[in-house]
């Protein structure tokens, strides 16, 4: 299936140019898909050389068609709705009423209070960022 998009003198100048400079890297794969279907090459040699899946292509296509040029630049991930971050004011007041002894303990207290279970690692660059105090590093 042929699919029909038109591109006018503008389009095409910025995507010849942000297919290499946008900081995103999605963003520019998109556009180099894009600038490709602006020569008319085959779909196929357009998802080999852009490395994607002609269903991928067909995406980038529809995103094009459906919003031009700023849908392409649109990225949207994904996050997971578990963040510490999200119940960080619980945290800190129980925190503040009692302070961790050690991060297995401020670990075991985040679990406890929220369901999410965090690393070492990730405990101490949250009560870091969240300048909550702990006696000792290591349990």
């Amino acid at each position: 299936m042929t699919v029909r998009l038109e591109f006018p003198h503008d389009t095409l100048s910025v995507l010849k140019d942000e297919r290499y400079s946008h900081p995103v890297p999605i963003v520019q794969r998109r556009m180099e898909a894009l600038w490709l279907k602006s020569h008319n090459l085959p779909h196929a040699q357009i998802a080999a050389l852009v490395d994607v899946c002609e269903n991928t292509l067909r995406d980038y296509f529809e995103l094009y068609r459906e919003g031009g040029v700023e849908a392409l630049r649109a990225v949207r991930f994904h996050r997971l709705g578990s963040d510490p971050d999200a119940h960080a004011a619980s945290l800190e007041a129980h925190f503040r009423e009692h302070p961790p002894a050690t991060l297995k303990k401020a670990q075991d207290d985040i679990e406890a209070l929220t369901g999410i279970r965090r690393g070492r690692t990730q405990v101490g660059v949250f009560l870091k960022k969240n300048s909550i105090c702990v006696a000792e590093k290591s349990a």
